[in-house]
């Protein structure tokens, strides 16, 4: 999952970046209205993790661009204002969830499952297909009950064609989930990354289309 972090605290971004990395997730962290618009405007990101107060203004001007542009992005709002009246403007500005500083890591990181959840209409944080189960809060992979040990970022390729088996992801699809904003791309990193996760969880399991992309078998 790719998360967009708008904070212009820079040791509680790096703090955000390198913390909620570790749970699987590329971070990217921009400190100003004006890069959080630029951001969402030329990339795709599964969350964005808004603080109210920028340099530049409000972090509610960003959440309300992006909701009239009809952008469904789940929207957690992290941020010392935490009055009651600006937690009610700040979800009825469009946000799916608020978090007041300080917070606890842990708590975050279970709140933004909860709304990734939410926005693709599962019950449960666990991602299932076949034999094959994720749980995204441990990073763990089972293979009919047998704990199969990943890297992040196979986990983070994985996810990504289980949150919707029966769809066909591209490499650049994938290329995005595994790379931030502004990083190199490696040019074959999303091949290396499906090769080995076949060699851990199943030679048939990933189905590759050739010249579109990769999802689950049905039978997987």
């Amino acid at each position: 999952m790719r998360i967009l972090v708008v904070e212009d605290d820079p040791i509680l971004s790096d703090g955000l970046r390198a913390g909620l990395g570790l749970s699987g997730a590329t971070v990217e962290c921009v400190g100003t209205c004006a890069d959080a618009d630029a951001a969402l405007a030329t990339s795709r990101f599964g969350v964005v993790v808004l603080d109210l107060m920028l340099p530049d203004g409000s972090g509610l001007e960003v959440l309300r661009g992006l909701r009239r542009r009809d952008d469904r992005t789940p929207v957690v709002l992290l941020t010392a204002r935490d009055a009651v009246a600006d937690r009610i403007a700040g979800l009825d500005g469009g946000a799916d969830d608020y978090l007041g500083k300080p917070f606890d890591l842990d708590e975050l990181s279970a709140r933004i499952r909860a709304v990734v959840r939410r926005a693709a209409g599962r019950a449960s944080a666990g991602l299932e297909h076949g034999g094959i189960r994720l749980d995204p809060a441990g990073l763990v992979v089972t293979v009919d009950g047998v704990n199969v040990p990943v890297s992040r970022r196979e986990f983070m390729v994985l996810a990504a064609l289980m949150e919707r088996p029966n769809v066909l992801r591209s490499k650049t699809e994938l290329e995005e989930r595994l790379y931030g904003w502004q990083e190199e791309v490696e040019s074959n990193a999303v091949e290396v990354h499906v090769h080995n996760l076949r060699a851990k969880i199943g030679k048939q399991a990933i189905e590759t289309v050739r010249g579109v992309g990769y999802r689950m078998r049905a039978s997987a």
